[in-house]
C-alpha cells in the first residue's frame, strides 16, 4: 500500500548507524524505578478537579502552547521515555515545520493527573509529547522515523534504566490515516530490528491506541516541566 513505502528508509536505517548509535545509549543496565503493572480503572486515582495551567506561549518557538490550532496544522501525540528529551529531539527535526510542542501524560484514566502521581503509577499515564506540526513543510513519516530511532521500543515499560508505566512507548492516533502509518512504520521497523540483530527485547512493545479511547488525549503537565 501506498502508506508504507515511506518506511523503506526506515527499515534501512535500522541496519545502519542510527540504530546503531540508538543502541548504544541503551546499555544492559539494572532498571530502576516505578512498577511495570499497569494500574486498572477501577483503582486508578479519582479525576483532579484542576486542569494544569501553563505558559500561553512557547519558549523556543513564540507560538501559542495550547489550541485551537491554525487551519491546516496536525496534532501527534507519543511517548518514548522521559518526555524532557524527547521534547527536545523534536525541536531539532529539519524543515521548520514544527509549531509547537508540550509536555504532558496519555493514556491514562485519571483527569489532570499531576507528575507526582503518574510517577507513582496510580493514574495510568505515560510521559508523552504533543506535537503540533504543518505537514507541508514535515511529514508525519518524518516525525515517526525520529520516534523509532530515538529510542529502545522492544523494553518493556521501561526506557534505559528508566522503568515504571510512565516510560512505556506509546502512540496515540488521531484519525485512520494516522492508525494506518503508526501501524505500518511498527511492522517495518520491528523487521528491520530483528534482521540487524538490535534491541533488548524480542518484539516492539509500543502501545498503539485510538487518542478518542481516553477521556482526553493528552493532559498538560505542569508548567515547570514544558521547555
Amino acid at each position: 500500500p501506498f502508506w508504507v513505502k515511506p518506511f523503506i528508509s526506515v527499515a534501512q536505517a535500522a541496519q545502519e548507524n542510527l540504530v546503531e548509535t540508538f543502541w548504544l545509549a541503551f546499555t544492559a543496565v539494572e532498571a530502576m524505578g516505578g512498577s511495570k503493572v499497569m494500574v486498572t480503572k477501577e483503582k486508578a486515582k479519582p479525576d483532579n478537579p484542576e486542569e494544569m495551567r501553563v505558559s500561553e506561549k512557547h519558549f523556543v518557538f513564540g507560538n501559542p502552547t495550547k489550541g485551537p490550532w491554525p487551519e491546516g496544522l496536525q496534532v501527534c501525540i507519543f511517548a518514548n521515555g522521559c518526555f524532557w528529551g524527547s521534547e527536545k529531539g523534536i525541536w531539532r527535526l529539519p524543515g521548520g515545520g514544527i509549531y509547537t510542542t508540550a509536555v504532558g501524560y496519555a493514556g491514562g484514566f485519571t483527569a489532570n493527573p499531576t507528575y507526582q502521581q503518574v510517577c507513582d503509577g496510580v493514574t495510568g499515564h505515560t510521559e508523552a509529547v504533543q506535537v503540533v506540526f504543518d505537514p507541508g513543510r514535515i511529514s508525519l513519516v518524518d516525525i515517526l522515523r525520529w520516534f523509532w530511532q530515538s529510542h529502545d521500543p522492544t523494553t518493556y515499560m521501561s526506557q534505559g534504566n528508566d522503568a515504571g508505566t510512565q516510560y512505556r512507548s506509546a502512540l496515540y492516533y488521531m484519525d485512520d490515516d494516522q492508525r494506518q502509518l503508526f501501524e505500518a512504520s511498527k511492522t517495518a521497523y520491528e523487521a528491520a530490528l530483528k534482521k540487524a540483530g538490535k534491541g533488548l527485547g524480542n518484539k516492539i512493545e509500543t502501545e498503539i491506541q485510538a487518542a478518542s479511547d481516553f477521556k482526553q488525549a493528552f493532559f498538560y503537565a505542569e508548567d515547570h516541566h514544558q521547555q
